[in-house]
């Protein structure tokens, strides 16, 4: 790994970053515990390829884009995957001077040694950045459904061959959750048809069809997930709710299991708690650096409530858990009470609410205030009492962190009014208000580049922001990916955060106080220089991040 001093004097000194954006990233990266390379790369500071092209030049190594790159799967597995991904290497070329190798650190002269020994080849070491390799190692994977289908038949047979059906069925559901979490997915569906079980997964928010069952091993298949969550397998006629964990070679996974009756069976459905989404940050989550600035100021302050909006699924946990890691440390005391509790976090008291002992949101936060807290997060508001409770809470020297269900940032305002909380306590509590949604990111293997009329442009966005947009401008550069091995043919891979954030400014304040409107509220704070989540989003859009559709999607909804 490149040390950060001589990464500045390779990227501040000849000019291509300014200084001071350098040593913000530098604090960000020391903030949530990441490679400075990460933030350069997240806050668009610089492009990969032109980072790895300078950081090659000064170590005097050649420098390979490995997503410019075809790579032969012949050479590929030259080098098994389990090497690849371990020493963060790939074999990209093979020819009569010898096998071309993608290395972080090309100058690791035991690594290389290693190789030679393991390959027969002469190694030709090749420097590529980081990301570029972990992008290019998911190359090592066949088709979704083609090797899954491999996996799951051949267990299948043996459920045939075998006198003890236990093991291949644990095999089985196994290979699901462990093909789920190598595919990125964030659920499982597995869900009896009529001829059938059909098992889909969802990633990147979209649901796909993986693989169907024969029906006969549907209730083996839910039987084996009941006894791993210690749920009642002589249950079939009521909901069941559990969770289990499954040691991977990456990490301990965690899973949340739900299974209810349908009228052709069981229907389970698996969420995948991950470790990668639980060392979430606020770049990497999508946050621009005039919103972290903002973020900042709010956590700095010793009470107050922070509050995170928008719909089911939109992110609004993952941002407060991103928040609560940066506040994590041995000098606060940090409570939660959330439903269910998402991920456990060495260092903070989780609280799970539980109906059936009467542990509502309510009561968990009165306990919480009797354990001497100095940062305390609910999972969400839910009714007045949890309402008048968290804005008390945030009054009387808490730092609060919450979640609600608007469309926006400023329709939280009234929202909290609706729920019988006084409109000055509003106004003397609430610190920011962040809105938003999660939008598909376009896939960097397969990413490409078209242009648009700004008259197309214009008929596809809002009046009231397109025009801006494209003054001046002759034709407008935009990308969208065409579907790749790496992406299975989606044209995209991961998912990133479209935001605004709402400061409660004086001017925001006495609107509050006056019962304004939300939309009153949103023009005022527009006015003071919020951009909107639309706004955010079209910005990615012209960076290349995500399509012009995933935005307008996104936002309709």
């Amino acid at each position: 790994m490149i040390k950060t001093s001589k990464l500045k004097e390779i990227l501040v000194k000849p000019g291509y970053i300014k200084t001071e954006d350098f040593d913000k990233a530098v604090a960000q990266a020391k903030i949530n515990k990441i490679e400075i390379e990460k933030v350069l790369l997240d806050n668009n500071l610089i492009k990969d390829e032109q980072m790895g092209q300078l950081i090659a030049d000064a170590l005097g190594f050649l420098y390979v884009n490995l997503s410019k790159k075809t790579i032969d799967d012949a050479v590929l597995k030259i080098i098994p995957e389990i090497v690849a991904q371990k020493q963060l290497i790939i074999a990209f070329d093979k020819d009569q001077a010898g096998l071309k190798v993608a290395m972080n650190e090309p100058a690791d002269l035991p690594l290389i040694h290693f190789l030679t020994k393991k390959t027969g080849e002469k190694i030709i070491p090749f420097y590529a950045t980081s990301r570029d390799i972990l992008k290019a190692a998911k190359l090592y994977r066949k088709e979704l459904k083609e090797e899954f289908s491999e996996i799951i038949l051949k267990h299948l047979a043996q459920v045939k061959e075998s006198k003890d059906e236990k093991m291949p069925v644990i095999k089985i559901v196994e290979s699901i959750i462990n093909y789920a979490y190598a595919n990125r997915s964030s659920d499982i569906h597995v869900e009896p048809q009529e001829n059938d079980s059909l098992v889909r997964f969802r990633i990147d928010g979209v649901l796909h069809d993986v693989l169907s069952i024969p029906k006969e091993y549907h209730d083996m298949i839910v039987s084996r997930i009941k006894i791993m969550s210690n749920l009642r397998t002589d249950e079939h006629k009521n909901p069941q709710d559990g969770k289990c964990s499954l040691k991977l070679p990456e990490e301990k996974l965690d899973i949340r299991i739900s299974i209810v009756p349908m009228t052709r069976g069981e229907k389970i459905v698996m969420r995948l708690l991950s470790k990668k989404m639980r060392d979430l940050n606020l770049v990497t989550l999508g946050f621009s650096a005039e919103n972290i600035k903002k973020v900042t100021k709010a956590i700095d302050s010793s009470f107050g409530m922070i509050l995170s909006t928008g719909p089911t699924g939109s992110g609004k946990t993952t941002s407060l858990y991103a928040i609560l890691k940066i506040l994590n440390n041995r000098d606060v005391n940090i409570s939660t009470i959330e439903d269910p509790v998402e991920y456990d976090i060495e260092g903070i008291n989780q609280i799970q609410v539980n109906e059936e002992t009467n542990l509502t949101f309510a009561k968990g936060l009165r306990a919480i205030l009797r354990q001497d807290p100095d940062i305390i997060m609910v999972g969400e508001i839910r009714d007045e009492d949890t309402a008048k409770i968290s804005i008390n809470a945030a009054m009387t020297g808490h730092l609060v962190l919450t979640t609600l269900h608007t469309n926006d940032a400023a329709t939280t305002l009234p929202r909290l009014l609706d729920m019988k909380v006084k409109p000055y306590l509003i106004a003397s509590t609430v610190l920011i208000t962040i809105g938003q949604r999660l939008v598909r990111k376009i896939c960097s293997n397969c990413i490409k580049s078209y242009t648009l009329k700004p008259e197309q442009f214009l008929k596809l966005v809002p009046k009231n922001i397109g025009p801006k947009l494209v003054e001046g401008k002759k034709s407008l550069t935009l990308y969208r990916g065409t579907g790749c091995k790496l992406c299975h043919k989606t044209g995209y891979i991961d998912r990133v955060g479209i935001f605004e954030v709402l400061e409660i400014s004086p001017a925001i304040r006495e609107l509050i106080v006056k019962k304004a409107t939300s939309q009153e509220i949103k023009k005022q704070a527009i006015g003071e220089g919020m951009k909107t989540m639309l706004e955010d989003g079209l910005e990615k859009v012209f960076l290349g991040a995500t399509t012009l559709e995933e935005v307008l999607r996104s936002i309709k909804e």
